[in-house]
């Protein structure tokens, strides 16, 4: 289907202001925001711009909808007679988002549409997750500048991208027997996905939990373990049956398929 066909496009073409977005984000925009329609959310955009992508959103989510903007320059306030809320203020400082939230509260969805620097997309995620209610989400768009080195000077180590990732690696401390991070998120964010130019974080506390092992104490088979088990075809196999051997080459095993994966990872 055409970006052209999704509802957010038809929203963004009717808006009274100039809007500048990218024609993929129309599909994700649908995808991921189609259940909050027609409800009373608190919808939060860093980056008013020219203020088009106000109207399409309200159009979007309908008049229950609160709608507030974010910006760092001053005449953006002009939206206010429209019935929008703005904020004036810098969102990778810190002392304005403890601002804004104790003004605001916690919201459903905020989309981070702002400066686009590692820094700001990194110090809005980690203050404005535990401010998002549970089945809600925080957009961070154009995440692309993660691999651009003109204005964002990346690729880096310290890329926004590269803290999405690893926020991943965070979630999945809750598995037993993981090292924690000493910096986590992992009591909020239940999901991540990642698209193209976007990366979105799915916040439910309620299904943050550590986890564990169960069974449901039905009849086993007693079934034999099959899975660290030498390929009878395999160097390692035939060098454990020559001098016979007890042990199953495990850790070389590993190291020979590690060296196959590594085109995988260029």
């Amino acid at each position: 289907m055409s970006y052209k066909k999704t509802e957010t496009y038809k929203h963004f073409i009717k808006s009274k202001y100039y809007c500048l977005k990218h024609k993929n984000y129309f599909h994700i925009y649908d995808l991921l925001l189609k259940k909050f329609k027609n409800k009373p959310i608190t919808f939060v955009e860093i980056g008013v711009f020219s203020g088009g992508s106000l109207f399409m959103w309200r159009n979007l989510f309908g008049k229950r909808a609160r709608i507030i903007g974010i910006d760092l320059n001053p005449d953006v306030k002009r939206f206010e007679k429209y019935g929008f809320e703005i904020y004036i203020g810098d969102q990778s400082k810190e002392e304005f988002w403890n601002y804004f939230f104790k003004k605001i509260g916690k919201v459903d969805v905020i989309l981070d549409d702002g400066g686009h620097t590692n820094y700001q997309q990194t110090i809005t995620t980690n203050k404005c997750v535990p401010m998002i209610k549970d089945n809600g989400m925080l957009i961070v768009e154009d995440v692309h500048a993660s691999y651009i080195k003109h204005n964002w000077y990346n690729p880096s180590k310290y890329s926004f991208i590269n803290y999405a990732k690893k926020i991943v690696d965070d979630i999945n401390t809750r598995f037993p027997g993981i090292p924690d991070f000493k910096y986590s998120l992992k009591k909020y964010i239940y999901k991540v996905e990642f698209f193209e130019s976007i990366v979105s974080f799915h916040i439910n506390r309620k299904l943050c939990k550590k986890n564990s092992f169960i069974n449901n104490s039905k009849k086993t088979t007693s079934p034999i373990e099959f899975r660290n088990k030498l390929d009878e075809g395999s160097i390692l196999f035939k060098i454990k049956n020559y001098f016979n051997l007890k042990n199953n080459f495990t850790y070389p095993t590993f190291i020979i398929n590690a060296l196959k994966l590594k085109k995988f990872f260029k």
